[in-house]
């Protein structure tokens, strides 16, 4: 029995966990779980999975939750905020802690976790695209592993089962496109948030359904797989390729490519991480190729989509200049969802944060915070 503590288990990441957990209760065990402001379906998860603790990482919420255990005499211990994520991720008995949590806030707590030795499936991107370097080295110190959930870093991880990484020539990073895919760029000039949270294969959740329309979700990938499978950014490729069959491929120096099929659907690689290195009966439908009959790729266009040039140049220049990209994007795409700039804006923003925000070359966990701040501070002024 594994238990297990998910953060951010009312999100598109999180609730799929639970599918998998729900179907496999003899070998899974819910003991802690975490929300930001979603009291409904945190008192279902209670109720059906019997968690021993949750996070609110909103106060309102945490005393509802805190309220609704008590008057269910539920023996719940009800926690709030960044330290009460970072306590359900140090739990002495928890063996695996999946971060799902959207942003910079899963940072913390996945360190935390590392430094307590506990295995971490990895969900949130932005760990690594802000934090790669310290992660990566607390994982190899404590011996930790760090099982990418990711559907493009799953796949890689699966395509590098019995191969070293020092034979690896290049990883090819496949990318639907996104709900924009082939449009010029004066066609994007008046799209709005529907339009972009329309994506043609994948349902996740507004933030990265936006990160995927503007190919910035590709951009982190590639920070994301330079610190996971040590690569250098120039032998990562991405390849668009509509059909989201092929989740990504690794092109070894002999010449081989291996590659990880299957139908476009999360619950695969969450049911990966989760159970590795064992795999378990399929939870999803088994891929037909008869039915697909086509697979293509093509090049992304860098001057539409210049967001994916601008995480190329984030880390090829390194220091904080990831943080900055990630930050400024996180407040960009809050600010398109609530209509308060165009669609192409939002790379612009990113864009001047890179040009004009002080630059730090070895960073810290709290020079990666003070980094964080100093881009809020940027766009706040810059929007007035």
């Amino acid at each position: 029995m594994r238990n297990i503590t998910i953060l951010g288990a009312t999100g598109s990441i999180g609730t799929q966990a639970l599918e998998i957990i729900r179907g496999d209760r003899g070998n899974f065990n819910l003991l802690a779980a975490s929300a930001n402001t979603n009291v409904t379906s945190i008192k279902n998860i209670i109720d059906e999975f019997a968690p021993k603790y949750i996070t609110m990482m909103d106060k309102d919420s945490y005393n509802i939750v805190k309220d609704y255990c008590k008057a269910k005499n539920l023996s719940v211990e009800v926690l709030y905020g960044v330290e009460g994520l970072i306590e359900i991720s140090t739990l002495s008995d928890v063996d695996l802690v999946l971060t799902s949590l959207v942003g910079m806030i899963g940072l913390r707590p996945t360190i935390e976790a590392i430094k307590a030795g506990i295995d971490i499936a990895l969900a949130n991107k932005e760990t690594l695209v802000v934090g790669g370097e310290i992660v990566m080295d607390l994982a190899k110190k404590h011996k930790v592993k760090i099982l990418p959930v990711d559907s493009e870093h799953g796949a890689i991880f699966q395509c590098l089962q019995g191969n070293q990484y020092k034979d690896i020539d290049k990883i090819l990073l496949t990318a639907s496109g996104g709900p924009f895919r082939g449009r010029p760029l004066n066609e994007l000039q008046k799209v709005d948030v529907n339009d972009a949270l329309s994506h043609p294969k994948w349902n996740m959740g507004k933030k990265i359904s936006i990160d995927s329309a503007t190919l910035i979700n590709k951009g982190l990938e590639v920070i994301e797989a330079k610190w996971l499978f040590d690569i250098q950014p120039s032998n990562i490729e991405v390849l668009v390729h509509p059909q989201s069959i092929v989740h990504s491929m690794v092109q070894y120096k002999d010449g081989s490519v291996i590659a990880q099929l299957s139908n476009p659907d999360m619950k695969l690689p969450i049911q990966y991480a989760l159970n590795y290195p064992i795999r378990k009966a399929s939870v999803i439908k088994t891929l037909n190729l008869l039915e697909i009959r086509e697979l293509t790729f093509e090049k992304p266009d860098l001057n539409t989509f210049k967001g994916l040039k601008l995480a190329y140049d984030a880390i090829n220049e390194g220091g904080n200049l990831p943080t900055i990209l990630n930050s400024a994007n996180e407040v960009a795409v809050e600010l398109f969802l609530n209509g308060k700039i165009s669609f192409l804006d939002i790379a612009n923003i990113i864009e001047q944060c890179m040009l004009k925000i002080e630059k730090i070359r070895n960073i810290t966990l709290d020079e990666i915070l003070y980094t964080e701040e100093l881009v809020r501070r940027y766009i706040k002024d810059l929007i007035k």
